[in-house]
């Protein structure tokens, strides 16, 4: 169509990007951009039966929703049309000519240029819109907002522009014509478009119909929600590829959780875990991606708290009996049936993820590694099932290279332990050589390792599981005696001349000043001379250095340091009368190294060091 008033305008750069991997086949089976399509169609189907709830006006034209295919050999030409909410002239700008969606930025950086590795993430940005450049050269979209008497004319070849006109007046909803490639003339065939639909896109609640070039007409999919079908009747290969639709994702569902509930709250759940992790997860708006239907009709998906954010990761769709259809998304979070289908759902879930983690540890590893930062974000709210969480939780330790739960932790601690024992820092394999654990690796004591960010906040926020305290091995005043440990260990330990340890102590806080805040002898340690430790209701080291990161704290507390008493070195000063505060100093730099702390006199520590080393040499 030609049109004086036709506007020549750019794409973003992001489209551009995305167009590019698109127009170069970017998924290995190129009729999923039908699947695509249709379930754009579907979403406007929807979002114009929750509109007309409140505007009846706008089913003006008709107020039975379908999906049409057409073929045109001659022409080579596929049209699929809706007759759902339309689009107007900005919307077409907005929703082909950019993307305007949170985690845009993470998105692109993660592009590669190779086609496998982006191809999930092409999928989980949901811009399956542009999949049509895979089999087309040249795509016409026509447009009629419901309400609106105006149509408008999108097209593009899927370089670096569009144009966009208005059009003769158009029946309500979206025409999308793909003009299509020599090489892809496979889709102008009726018999492989009905096997495209049935495989991909059968579970579409609107009919779907091809309508051939004679004229004739014919539904191909079942058109029910498929979420309201018995489990028994739904395949696994449904369940796969509805949640592909859901979730505009190519992965496998890692796990799939299709429920009835019934009594005071009645609602149908049909929700997904995915298998791989979606790139925007970590995202400040830490959106929720599930879908709220009532009797069949849907409502929102957008951050609807069906599901706690803590639970982000869950796709799928839930439909309640319950609600009234005529609810408006703002009021939804307060109302008291929402909080009732949310725990409901929390707890299924947490069930489920209990059962699968005991039936299948390796597979559920994998699920940990992707999800478990996010599901311990659950520990740090005001009003969650903590103790449910925790028993989900997988945590690494010095058990062995594997994930351990609470409950395995606690069948293995040693008479008389007391506390469930942890250390936070910033990677396990550091964790693991850390002078902290010494003490407890020599008493075959276990000790957590926490290496998320949500692990310095939790820890602070739960005190205990099942009766057992959580206890950083960095606390001053851990006394590794009350543990039973192994009585050759016991019987090798010496005590060292207590009186002049004592009088060590003061002396090295004289020494140090201010800048410790106590020096007390410890138990903890076995190899090494030193460290640093916190008193009890202190905060961590990795959690001070966080806040402090984050200009919320100005400066690092003194901290308290530990001496082992029984290490060569301690008992040498303990014995020496002068000259032994460059040895001090360079043992609090040391301590203060290994937990990450800034040393304030840099040259004072190399002064000191290089010193060591002269006489070492000459010696």
């Amino acid at each position: 169509m030609t049109n004086k008033n036709e506007e020549k305008l750019k794409f973003s750069a992001e489209i551009s990007k995305v167009l590019q991997l698109m127009i170069h086949s970017l998924y290995t089976n190129k009729a999923i951009f039908l699947r695509e399509l249709i379930s754009n169609a579907s979403d406007a189907c929807d979002k114009l039966r929750y509109e007309a709830i409140t505007h009846p006006a706008l089913l003006e034209g008709g107020g039975e929703f379908k999906i049409n295919i057409t073929i045109d050999k001659d022409k080579r030409q596929l049209t699929l049309s809706d007759n759902g909410i339309g689009m107007s002239r900005e919307e077409l700008i907005k929703n082909l000519g950019t993307i305007a969606k949170s985690g845009t930025q993470e998105f692109l950086s993660n592009i590669t240029g190779d086609n496998k590795k982006d191809m999930p993430l092409i999928g989980q940005f949901g811009v399956g819109f542009y999949s049509s450049y895979m089999v087309a050269d040249k795509v016409t979209v026509i447009s009629t907002r419901a309400g609106s008497d105006e149509s408008w004319q999108w097209e593009s070849e899927g370089t670096g522009e569009f144009t966009l006109s208005p059009a003769e007046k158009a029946p309500r909803g979206t025409s999308i014509t793909l003009h299509l490639k020599k090489d892809d003339d496979e889709y102008l065939d009726k018999f492989r478009l009905r096997h495209i639909i049935t495989t991909y896109s059968d579970h579409i609640s609107f009919p779907i119909e091809i309508t051939d070039e004679e004229g004739n007409s014919e539904v191909v999919n079942t058109a029910s929600a498929l979420w309201m079908r018995p489990k028994s009747e739904v395949t696994p290969e449904q369940y796969k590829e509805f949640y592909h639709h859901v979730s505009h994702a190519p992965d496998e569902p890692w796990l799939t959780l299709h429920n009835k509930a019934e009594g005071k709250v009645e609602y149908t759940s049909l929700l997904f875990i995915p298998s791989a992790k979606p790139f925007d997860l970590f995202h400040p708006d830490r959106k929720r991606r599930v879908k709220l239907y009532v009797k069949r009709v849907f409502i929102t998906e957008d951050n609807a708290e069906l599901v706690p954010a803590y639970m982000r990761f869950l796709r799928g769709v839930v439909d309640s009996e319950d609600l009234p259809l005529n609810i408006s998304r703002e009021t939804l979070q307060h109302n008291p049936l929402m909080t009732k289908i949310r725990d409901s759902l929390v707890k299924r879930v947490l069930s489920e993820l209990k059962k699968k983690g005991e039936a299948d540890e390796t597979s559920y590893t994998e699920f940990w590694k992707n999800f478990g930062p996010v599901l311990k974000e659950g520990l740090c709210e005001a009003v969650t099932p903590r103790e449910q969480i925790l028993e989900v939780c997988r945590f690494e330790s010095t058990h062995g290279e594997s994930y351990t739960s609470l409950d395995a932790y606690i069948s293995r601690m040693k008479e008389g332990q007391q506390e469930i024992f942890y250390l936070t820092g910033e990677r396990v394999e550091s964790l693991r050589s850390s002078p902290q654990l010494e003490g407890f690796a020599k008493r075959g004591i276990e000790v957590l390792l926490l290496s998320d960010h949500v692990d310095d906040f939790w820890v602070n926020v739960v005190t205990n599981y099942k009766g057992k305290a959580f206890k950083s091995v960095t606390r001053a005043d851990i006394d590794l005696s009350k543990v039973e440990g192994d009585a050759k260990t016991k019987e090798a330990e010496k005590p060292a001349d207590e009186a002049n340890i004592t009088e060590l102590c003061a002396r090295i806080k004289t020494i140090l000043g201010d800048q410790v805040r106590d020096v007390r002898t410890t138990n903890k340690l076995t190899t090494s001379a030193v460290c640093l430790a916190v008193e009890e209701g202190a905060m961590d080291f990795r959690l001070e250095r966080f806040l402090i990161e984050q200009k919320q704290l100005s400066a690092s507390t003194a901290k308290i340091l530990e001496i082992n008493p029984e290490h060569p070195i301690i008992k040498s000063l303990a014995g020496k009368a002068t000259d032994i505060e460059d040895v001090v100093y360079l043992l609090f730099d040391q301590a203060r190294i290994l937990e990450g702390q800034e040393i304030t006199d840099l040259a004072g520590f190399t002064r000191r060091l290089q010193g060591f080393v002269e006489k070492s040499l000459a010696a």
